[in-house]
Order: C-alpha cells, then sequence, then structure tokens
C-alpha cells in the first residue's frame, strides 16, 4: 500500500467509524496530542478529542460522512491532505445533505501506521477564503 493509499485509508476510516459510532477506533485515528478544530473552536488531545465528538455525534445525530476529491503531499514522516466532504443527515422521514465542507489535515508517520496530528474543519462550499 502507498502512503496516499494508506492516508486515503485513514481518512476513510475518520468517517466510517464515526458514522456508526465506533469511538474506540475513531479514537485511535489520532495522534495523542492532535488538535481538532471546528466552528470557532479546538480540542487538543484523543481524550479531549472523544468527548466533544461522542457529545456531537449521539446516535440521533449520526449520519453518513462522504469524503472526496483528496489533495495529498506526502513529504517523508508527515503529510498534508485537503479533501472536500458532504454529510446527510435524517430529515424527517428521509436523508439531506445538511452540511458540506472542506477537512484540512495533518497527518504523521507513527509506528502503527498514518495518524491525524491536526484537523481543521472548514464548513461552507469552498476552501478557507470562503466566507460561507
Amino acid at each position: 500500500m502507498t502512503d496516499e493509499e494508506a492516508i486515503r485509508r485513514v481518512l476513510a476510516t475518520y468517517c466510517q467509524t464515526l458514522d456508526d459510532g465506533r469511538f474506540d477506533e475513531w479514537e485511535r485515528i489520532w495522534t495523542d496530542d492532535a488538535t481538532f478544530s471546528v466552528m470557532g473552536s479546538t480540542h487538543s488531545g484523543r481524550t479531549e478529542l472523544r468527548s466533544f465528538i461522542e457529545a456531537a455525534q449521539p446516535p440521533e445525530r449520526r449520519g453518513k460522512h462522504m469524503n472526496l476529491n483528496h489533495v495529498i503531499d506526502v513529504t517523508g514522516d508527515e503529510a498534508t491532505a485537503a479533501s472536500d466532504f458532504v454529510f446527510a443527515g435524517r430529515v424527517g422521514d428521509g436523508w439531506a445533505i445538511t452540511q458540506v465542507g472542506r477537512y484540512l489535515d495533518r497527518l504523521v508517520r507513527a509506528p502503527e501506521g498514518w495518524r491525524i496530528a491536526a484537523r481543521e474543519i472548514v464548513l461552507g462550499a469552498g476552501g478557507p477564503q470562503d466566507p460561507g
């Protein structure tokens, strides 16, 4: 498996474990000192990340994260990835796209494989300069 394939697998694992509520597995894709920034808040360290995400994603709020259009740059044991995402959530008796945005990630190679060291979620259709 190439580095890019391994990184894509980590990015997919983020979505699937989150959507399934498998927080033990979700927690393992992060470095111990990882940061997670979304909606003006930054959370640091695996314990704080997990507490935040479990509260933000109870069963009734879970949906499907679709992660695509990865632009991955690997330099030695570090990498950056920019990936667009679409979130489909439950709306009434059906499903609807309720959020779009971009993940901006910094990853590092650990003995057990690639891990996310930092993730910033930019909500909206564009990148960091998009006003929303």
